[in-house]
């Protein structure tokens, strides 16, 4: 007579025994912070790329340099320098990012001086609006399986199609701004719309066509800044007119914060996109052709048609943060328009794992590294170089949970689930 072999303890520790109370809440918890689930994997992530900042900030700076050769003979003194050198620069990083306590504190006690107070919070929720938008479009893509590289190309498009609408149209403030989105995002779905469709119909590769076009649209809007009717009357350097005020997007707090209603747009927009990738039919086929495109095409799904609605969608999501950068705190378009904010996008939509919620979390991160890099620079005289290595490090490591389950001897989450956010290029 053969007997079942008993479970292994661990198992036991971790379900209980048959029957039995499941373990309490606490407990519960404890677990799940031990795990490689998605919370944990970018919370390490960016603990590490603080700590891989530390020790820029202590082998770069002078002054730690000179303490740290006279550790063995001052160690005390050492020490003293390099933490306070260290404490300076992270807290320049939380001064310029969201508040400065002391000019909190100045403010509650005079009544006086809230904007100067709640500037840096402002100038992270700017910085991060367009990211938000671009983002969430190009994670779409990506969800899908489509690799939207086009973001730079879509986001002038939009500014292009919203600066157009912006001075050549005149209208009361709601009506005129409302045509001003939509000439954004009608910009921004053109631009996505043309790799969609030669995807499509002549299978040319996405990535490809998209990295094209992002040259195609820089050289466009080269060309028209010095070419009536957008080039500014009377001047001869690369500039476009500047929209009106009824063109321009509305300030949340009055003049002296330049947040603006972009930024609730931007949530918005997000809100919508996480509704229609959850609960939305063709978000729906999107995630199943993205999954298995052959399963996809089984169910009765054109894989053809899907494409080109999702690199339209994703261009006039991306088109959308060219048109609240203009509106909301540019009012005229330059050459260069835009930054990186196109390419970091997808930075964002890797590190929020395609998810809106987690792009509006990677957004407001990278804008308050940026933001607060900014003030570190003016401040302590640490380059701003600094902040760009902390979030490569985070994206690197939130690329590679099993890296960071190794580095942090973290368990594998849900019984084994493979934190993947997208496919290769050949997938």
């Amino acid at each position: 007579m053969t007997t079942a072999a008993a479970p292994p303890e661990e198992t036991l520790s971790e379900q209980g025994a048959p029957g039995a109370a499941p373990p309490p809440w606490w407990l519960r918890a404890l677990r799940w912070t031990a795990e490689a689930n998605v919370a944990v994997v970018s919370f390490c992530a960016i603990v590490f790329g603080l700590f891989v900042g530390a020790i820029l900030i202590v082998v770069t700076t002078p002054a730690t340099l000179t303490a740290w050769g006279q550790i063995g003979s001052a160690p005390g003194h050492s020490l003293s320098v390099i933490f306070s050198t260290l404490g300076n620069a992270f807290g320049a990083l939380f001064t310029g990012s969201i508040f400065s306590p002391s000019a909190v504190g100045h403010a509650i006690s005079t009544g006086q001086g809230w904007a100067a107070a709640f500037t840096p919070i402002s100038e992270t929720m700017v910085s991060a609006t367009p990211l938000i938008l671009a983002g969430t479009g190009v994670a779409i893509g990506f969800s899908t399986g489509v690799f939207n590289i086009g973001g730079q190309g879509q986001l002038i498009a939009g500014a292009i199609a919203a600066t157009y609408v912006g001075f050549g149209v005149h209208l009361p403030l709601v009506p005129h701004l409302v045509l001003v989105v939509l000439a954004g995002a009608a910009g921004g779905a053109v631009a996505g719309f043309i790799p969609g469709i030669l995807k499509a119909r002549t299978g040319a590769h996405e990535v490809i066509v998209t990295i094209m076009l992002n040259y195609i649209f820089l050289n466009l809007l080269n060309y028209l800044l010095v070419t009536p009717p957008l080039q500014q009357p009377g001047q001869s350097n690369a500039i476009s007119r500047t929209v009106p005020a009824s063109a321009r997007l509305p300030h949340l707090f009055g003049g002296g914060l330049r947040v603006n209603v972009g930024f609730l747009v931007a949530l918005g927009v997000a809100a919508a996109a996480a509704w229609f990738m959850k609960r939305g039919t063709l978000g729906f086929e999107f995630k199943v052709i993205g999954a298995n495109p052959s399963a996809g095409r089984t169910a009765g799904m054109d894989a053809s048609k899907a494409t080109i609605l999702v690199l339209t969608i994703s261009g006039a999501l991306v088109g959308l943060a060219g048109m609240s950068t203009l509106s909301g705190t540019d009012f005229f378009l330059s050459s260069g328009y835009g930054g990186n904010n196109g390419f970091n996008a997808i930075t964002v939509a890797l590190l929020g794992r395609n998810r809106p919620l987690g792009v509006v979390l990677g957004s407001l991160l990278f804008a308050a590294l940026s933001t607060g890099g900014r003030y570190l620079q003016a401040n302590t005289n640490i380059p701003l170089d600094l902040t760009q290595v902390i979030q490569a490090v985070i994206v690197f490591l939130v690329a590679t949970p099993a890296l960071v389950r190794e580095i942090f001897r973290l368990r594998e989450a849900g019984a084994g689930k493979i934190l993947l956010f997208t496919k290769g290029w050949g997938a």
